[in-house]
């Protein structure tokens, strides 16, 4: 009981932060099934950005694992929903996606591949 009274602040802030999970869960769960795959597919963009900046080019099969880490560490409740075969379906997409961009916006262009001067 002592324990409890001198880490009070523990206890108050772990119940934030359930509630805080419960939260952002609910929103997610209560967004229609489209609205969350395109929520997915927004963020599958942004994660292979990501494994081209940190992988670079030629590193395909290893970028996509890189990709399936990072969706388990984020969305680890939808592994069980979500086939790896469906998932690198998504991947490809963004990564079409990604090649556009790369193509259209110097901004990113230079986020990926550092300075292209």
């Amino acid at each position: 009981m002592m324990w409890l009274v001198e880490n009070w602040f523990l206890l108050v802030i772990g119940v934030a932060l359930v509630v805080i999970g419960i939260s952002f869960a609910y929103e997610f769960y209560k967004l229609p099934t489209e609205k969350q795959v395109e929520t997915i597919k927004e963020w599958l963009l942004y994660a292979c950005i990501q494994a081209e900046k940190e992988l670079g080019g030629g590193t395909g099969q290893l970028k996509l694992r890189y990709v399936w880490d990072l969706f388990i560490a984020r969305f680890p409740y939808l592994t069980k929903v979500v086939s790896f075969e469906m998932f690198s379906g998504w991947v490809d997409a963004a990564l079409e996606e990604m090649r556009k961009l790369l193509t259209q916006n110097k901004a990113i262009q230079e986020v990926v591949k550092g300075d292209t001067e």
